[in-house]
């Protein structure tokens, strides 16, 4: 069964245990235990138990690990904490305490699986964590050219002449694995038949197009999905399978994405609207994977969507040549969201609104419209505040939450009015899913989340609030985005966790 996102691949670029290895200035040697590993930061401590310090990933140096490492039994419970709090390698130094790394450590190191590195006199800890950091800011610029790259050749490939199919290929090499059009969902139990994967653009699954159903412990509420168009190696039928329960989790008006793995393979789901999902599929998952699969989610879904003769390819050149999703717009605003329930015809409410940008499906008709609204006869309307193009996806909760309160008040439009988060929902829920949200995270982590963001992401600023070296606090960071499995330069992702970190009881 697929397992909840978060449990996933950090959110920054890690560095591999052979690129320390390779580094002829530190003079590392590989001791005992496996030779792959990877190493998200690094702590050094002598005590005989680090574990409260640790936040997992690290490369833990120590000089003499409190005189744990000599004796076969707690040279043994020494490496097992050390596993047990998530290290991912042992760096001992051999001077001053140690003439060559105790024997014992290193059979202990080898039973239990940890990288045991020999860091020689001449290489000093402070040297060791330098060279971690600058292959951490090397793997980061990597990644980030990687992303621009892709992003550039998606945006290329939706120019082609087929669009569809080139942006899946481009996709499928970026990302380096499967990536597919998922058909809109068809009635539960539908089984499949033989499967070509070339569907028309726009026009759901070819004919004979394979079907895959959810996994049996669904039961059946979410219905099968057939694949349109595909690019890349596919996955086993299992991942196939789970990957169609997860587009069933995905829709325009609430997740757009979803994350699980399955059968060994990293999935990924995209809402598109119409009902069609993109499903990714991908032996790892790279942090600027997500990037790269959003980008061609928001050129599928332009691609894809149900529009008037000419419309497409109008938002689809305003989105290339101003190199935002928010330029297919083709003008700044201020916008209006608008939810809309009663009337019989949503395209006579959209032409009052002096609006084409309409979306009838759905529990409400929703609309987008740069003039601000007034009441409409048969309509009952929320509005959202005036937002930027950028702002959207706010806008349009706003305009639901709006929609809710004008039913309850039986009048004919509400406007949004910040009540605040408390307003939104009850104190006990906000506490509910602040502890939810933050429940991954240790009472420090929390501590350093909460003061980063309360300082605007400044390193500097933080770390002089905390008592903390600037690197520690990145290090906190990144282990706090990883066990979240959240983006943390997203700013809907910051105000959440502030929210939850407002609402958090205190540890």
């Amino acid at each position: 069964m697929p397992k909840p996102a978060g449990a996933d691949s950090p959110p920054t670029p890690a560095v591999g245990l052979g690129a320390l290895l390779a580094d002829q200035a530190l003079e590392l040697r590989l001791v005992a235990g496996p030779d792959r590993a990877e190493v998200h930061g690094v702590h050094a401590s002598e005590m005989a138990d680090p574990s409260p310090y640790l936040l997992g990933g690290e490369l833990l140096l120590t000089a003499g690990a409190g005189d744990a490492a000599d004796a076969a039994d707690a040279a043994d419970a020494y490496v097992r904490r050390l596993v047990g709090s998530g290290v991912a390698a042992l760096g001992f130094g051999v001077a001053p305490l140690h003439a060559q790394v105790p024997p014992a450590l290193a059979e202990a190191c080898v039973r239990h699986g940890l990288p045991l590195l020999e860091v020689p006199p001449r290489t000093r800890f402070t040297a060791v964590a330098r060279a971690v950091w600058r292959l951490m800011a090397e793997a980061r610029t990597r990644e980030l050219r990687r992303v621009t790259e892709a992003q550039q050749a998606l945006a290329a490939a939706a120019a082609r002449p087929d669009p569809v199919p080139a942006v899946l290929r481009r996709l499928a090499a970026g990302v380096g694995g499967w990536a597919a059009l998922l058909a809109p969902p068809s009635p539960a139990g539908a089984t499949r038949s033989a499967g070509a994967t070339g569907g028309a653009r726009g026009a759901g699954p070819a004919e004979g197009a394979e079907r895959y159903a959810p996994p049996a412990a669904d039961g059946g509420r979410t219905a099968s999905r057939a694949v349109s168009a595909s690019a890349g190696p596919a996955p086993s039928a299992e991942a196939m399978a789970a990957l169609a329960a997860l587009a069933g989790r995905v829709a325009p008006d609430a997740a757009a994405t979803a994350t699980a793995t399955a059968d060994g393979v990293q999935l990924a789901a995209y809402a598109l609207g119409g009902g069609q999902a993109l499903g990714v599929a991908t032996a790892e998952r790279a942090p600027g994977d997500h990037t790269i699969a959003s980008v061609a989610a928001v050129l599928l879904a332009l691609l894809t969507a149900d529009r008037p003769a000419g419309a497409e390819a109008a938002a689809l050149a305003r989105l290339l040549l101003g190199g935002s999703p928010a330029g297919a717009l083709g003008g700044p605003g201020p916008w209006y969201a608008v939810h809309a329930r009663g009337g019989a015809d949503p395209q006579a409410l959209a032409a009052a609104l002096g609006t084409v940008l309409l979306d009838p499906d759905g529990p409400a008709v929703r609309l987008l419209t740069d003039r601000e609204p007034s009441p409409q006869p048969g309509w009952r309307l929320g509005v959202s505040a005036p937002a930027g193009p950028d702002a959207l996806a706010g806008a349009d909760a706003q305009a639901r939450r709006a929609l809710d309160r004008a039913e309850a008040a039986r009048t004919p439009l509400a406007r949004h009015t910040d009540s605040g988060f408390a307003g939104l929902v009850g104190e006990a829920e906000a506490r509910a899913h602040a502890e939810a949200l933050l429940g991954p995270l240790s009472p420090a982590l929390r501590d350093t989340l909460r003061v980063w963001l309360a300082h605007h992401g400044s390193w500097d600023r933080s770390a002089a609030a905390l008592g903390l070296h600037r690197n520690t606090v990145r290090q906190r960071i990144a282990r706090a985005a990883s066990l979240l499995g959240r983006n943390l330069d997203d700013p809907d992702t910051r105000m959440e966790l502030w929210f939850a970190l407002r609402r958090a009881p205190e540890a």
